[in-house]
């Protein structure tokens, strides 16, 4: 029996976590055909389970107009029910549609809220969002120190967007003291 035909036995006889990788099997096309239809309703049978991953995935999906109708606000339902649960990515996603206005009333705080959230548990984008949410000043009160300390969170991670950030903070010397060889290492480390 392969892994598909295993996850999808399980699937059909209700478990939660067969259907959300069966979900996944089909929207990767890993040992079936790639099928985002078929995804979304694997997807939505383990998320009205209570599986986070499923949930946020199926928000994905909805955010994306992936198997469905582009709905952000269907995007926003499940997203807040994976996040709710401390899915990190799902609260990163959340941040991204508040920050935004999609789906929901554009609102800098929340967006600031499900970051945090995120980024308290490590998420890499999430921190670069909040560092840049400092820097700008949305939502929060401008903060160059702050910005620094999450874009240096994100970039220890290797996330390629905040080592560029970085970078630009020590070439300007905001938020740390101007360095040309610190903010020739973190663009170097950007490019890798």
């Amino acid at each position: 029996m392969t892994k598909f035909e295993e996850a999808r036995s399980l699937a059909e006889q209700g478990d939660a976590e067969a259907q959300f990788n069966l979900g996944w099997m089909y929207y990767k096309g890993e040992g079936v055909e790639q099928d985002d239809e078929n995804a979304v309703h694997w997807y939505r049978k383990s998320a009205e389970q209570g599986d986070a991953y499923a949930q946020n995935n199926l928000g994905w999906m909805y955010d994306l107009g992936y198997g469905v109708e582009q709905d952000n606000k269907k995007a926003v339902h499940w997203y807040r029910k994976a996040a709710d649960q401390g899915h990190a990515n799902a609260q990163n996603n959340l941040g991204v549609l508040y920050a935004e206005g999609d789906g929901v009333k554009q609102d800098d705080e929340k967006a600031m809220h499900w970051y945090l959230k995120s980024a308290k548990q490590g998420d890499a984008k999430a921190q670069l969002k909040l560092g840049l949410m400092y820097y700008k000043g949305d939502g929060v009160e401008e903060d160059d120190d702050k910005a620094v300390y999450w874009f240096r969170k994100s970039a220890a991670q290797g996330y390629a967007r905040a080592q560029y950030n970085l970078g630009l903070m020590y070439d300007s010397g905001e938020g740390v003291d101007r360095d040309y060889e610190k903010a020739a290492y973190w663009f170097n480390q950007a490019r890798l």
